[in-house]
This record gives structure tokens, sequence and C-alpha cells, in this order.
């Protein structure tokens, strides 16, 4: 079956590639992660007290989007009201829970001013669920009508905007949530806008309603999204936290490796997927120094091995030995993504062999003018039948001093 070309503001999503989700809110005061209002059993009158205690830093938004910028990042999605229903932009009479009635300060209107500067694009996070607001529990369709009018502020506000990223409708899955009604708002003043809606760690990549832009993967590892005789070609993205929480725990140390984060990043490329990576902020909107600290590698890796990863995308046709894969960004350029080389040098230094060795892949019927590492420009020697579709190049190691986990290698096509 025919698969359907991906309209534009899709295309455009899928080669932003790498984004930056941020939780933040009132609960990063405790520092016990997003859910700990309803996981610590904290009465709804104690949680509220922490609004007389919010203080946010001076230029948060400006130097989280620098972090964001330097890692790498084309996109942020920030949480402007999460579960706990607190929101972070001016409600314009709604409600009294925000933040300009506790600090006097629109901290949207901040991050957005921010993102444009630095050409980053703003996504906004909204909560479906919501723990403050009684008629979630009492009078459902005037919560809804509640929740259609604060996105209608987000969507009129501040400008364009990357899209809206919900999550919480796997609270009430019986439940008519009047999806049509919600997205016709931003339809009507944000007609580029994806459309994202969480489906949540047990229905992980689900399609749902039509007007949904992107399917989401909590956790984990993506998995290729199958588009044949779709009605409309639905992107994909990988979100995932840094540590084991969202929102800050002070006291989480599990933070994941540098090379799992670069491999998973690999991974999404290779499934057609974004890759959405945590950060829970400080109190005051400071990124934590250890989660600023990995990023800034991550940024790293992508100046050194990944020009591919905005523009490229999956080829099918083609398959590799183990991890190893290819990305096409055009008619006439490959990327081969290499796992598990080796550092060369002296045996009496280096551990574990000469770190160098054949690479093969099968699906290839083009002949290769040629095929170079992408971060020293090493030029690579190559054996290709076209009649077999069969190609084999020579991966070198490792340079001594360096080790960037996975390799990649651009293949120019004759």
């Amino acid at each position: 079956m025919a698969v359907p070309m991906p309209i534009k503001r899709i295309a455009d999503f899928e080669n932003l590639g790498f984004g930056m989700f941020v939780h933040w809110g009132l609960y990063s005061q405790v520092g016990k992660g997003e859910w700990y209002q309803a996981l610590h059993s904290v009465p709804k009158a104690q949680y509220e007290e922490l609004v007389k205690t919010f203080q946010v830093a001076p230029h948060y938004a400006e130097n989280m989007v620098k972090v964001a910028k330097e890692a790498g990042m084309k996109y942020i999605v920030l949480t402007t009201r999460h579960h706990d229903g607190f929101s972070l932009f001016d409600t314009k009479g709604l409600s009294t829970y925000d933040a300009p009635h506790a600090i006097g300060r629109d901290l949207i209107r901040e991050y957005v001013e921010a993102c444009n500067k630095y050409e980053i694009i703003p996504f906004f996070y909204h909560t479906t669920l919501d723990w403050h607001e009684a008629s979630f529990n009492e009078d459902f369709k005037t919560y809804l009508k509640y929740l259609r009018d604060s996105v209608e502020i987000l969507c009129s506000e501040y400008g364009k905007i990357g899209g809206l990223w919900f999550d919480g409708n796997w609270s009430k899955p019986h439940e008519d949530w009047e999806e049509d009604a919600l997205y016709a708002v931003i339809r009507k003043h944000q007609p580029d806008a994806i459309i994202v809606n969480n489906t949540g760690l047990s229905h992980r990549g689900e399609k749902g309603n039509i007007e949904i832009d992107s399917v989401t993967f909590e956790q984990g590892r993506p998995s290729r999204m199958n588009q044949d005789g779709a009605t409309k070609y639905v992107a994909s993205e990988m979100c995932q936290t840094l540590n084991d929480h969202w929102g800050i725990g002070n006291n989480d140390f599990n933070y994941k490796s540098l090379p799992e984060i670069i491999e998973t990043l690999c991974y999404s490329r290779r499934m057609g997927a974004n890759y959405l990576l945590n950060v829970g902020l400080e109190a005051d909107g400071t990124v934590p120094i250890m989660q600023s600290a990995i990023l800034k590698e991550v940024g790293k890796w992508i100046k050194l091995e990944g020009e591919a990863i905005y523009h490229g995308r999956p080829c099918d046709d083609l398959s590799g030995e183990g991890l190893d894969f290819m990305l096409r960004t055009d008619d006439h350029t490959l990327y081969a993504f290499i796992h598990h080389l080796k550092v060369t040098g002296d045996s009496n230094v280096v551990v574990g062999g000469s770190g160098s060795g054949m690479k093969n892949f099968i699906g290839l019927d083009r002949a290769i003018e040629s095929i170079e590492w992408v971060d020293n420009k090493e030029p690579l020697r190559v054996i290709q039948d076209t009649d077999t579709k069969l190609m084999s190049f020579y991966a070198t190691g490792f340079p001594y001093g360096t080790n960037t986990v996975v390799r990649v290698a651009k293949i120019k096509l004759k």
C-alpha cells in the first residue's frame, strides 16, 4: 500500500530532529518529582502554599534556551501547566493560580522571547489532567471549556509557536474529551502548529484523532511507524528523562550515561522519530549543573558527527549488521552510523584490539563515488557489488584521543 506524503508542518517537525523537554513548576521547590503532590498524598491546600515561596531567576528563560542551543536542540517543549494546575502563563482572569499572580511575571512570554532570540522553536506542554481545578471531577464539560479557554490564550497571545503537547487524557480513558473542539481552537489561531497528545506508557506510539500530527513514545526506545495505507502521514517522537524523573528529583542520581543518550538519539532517528530529552529545572528555573554538563557533551557530539541528525531519513531498503544503519539526506547522499568501534593505538595503551574492520551493508544498487568519516574527513576504502547490492567499507578505529561512541561516514553516490 502507498505511504502518504507528510504535509509541510509535519515534514518541518521531522527536520527538527532533537528537542528539549522541560518540566518545571511549584513542585520543583520540593525536588521530589512532578507527581509529588499525588504520590506523596499532599493535601491540596498544603501543596498550594508553595505559591508563596515560588521565586524565579531573572534570566531563567534565556539561560535555559542557551543550554538547549549549545546541545544542538532545535526546539523546546515547556510545561505551561502541569497536573498540579499551576500555570506559568497569564490566564487572563480564568484563574488566580498562575505565575503573574504569584510573582508578577508571565514566564511563558519570557520563554517565547528567549526562544525567538536564539532561533529555537517554542512548543507548549499543557496538561489535560488537573488536580487543582474542581470542575475536573465535578463538572467535566465545564472543565473542558476551561481547558479550551486556556489553550486559546496560549495560541493567541504569544505569536507563532511550534505546537501544543497535551498529556493526561489517559486519566479518564472512557470520557469524551471533545478533542475536535480543542484542536479547532488551535487550528483557528495556529494553523501550522504541531499537535501532540501523549498516549502514555501503556499505549506508546498509538495514533488518535485525525488532527494529531505526531505520536509519542515515552521512555525506552521508539518503533518504526507503519504508514502504509494511512489516511495521514504522522510523525513520531521519543521523549525520555535524563534520570528517573521528569520534574527535578534532588536525590535522583540515576543519570543515563552519555553513550546511552547518543545511541538513543541515533536510534530514534533510525526509526524516523524525533528525540525529546527532558530537563527538570531547579526551583528558580535554573538548569541543574549535571544536566547542563551532559547536554553540553551531546552538543559536542552533534558538532562532530551529527550533520545528518536533522535532515536524515530512514533507509528501509538498506540494512547493516547489528546496530549499524544508514540515513539518507538527499538522492545522492547517505550516512552510515557505525557502532562499537575501538580506539586505535599501541597495545600497551589500548585495550581491545585494533578497533577497525569491514562494515557490511546490503540493499545498495547504486555506485559509490566517495566515502569518508564525517569527523575528520578521512577517506575510506570501499568494496561494492551493485548486482548483489552488497557494499562493504573498511572502518578505521578512532584515532587515539577520540571516541565518539557512534561514528558516522558520509557516502556520496554517483
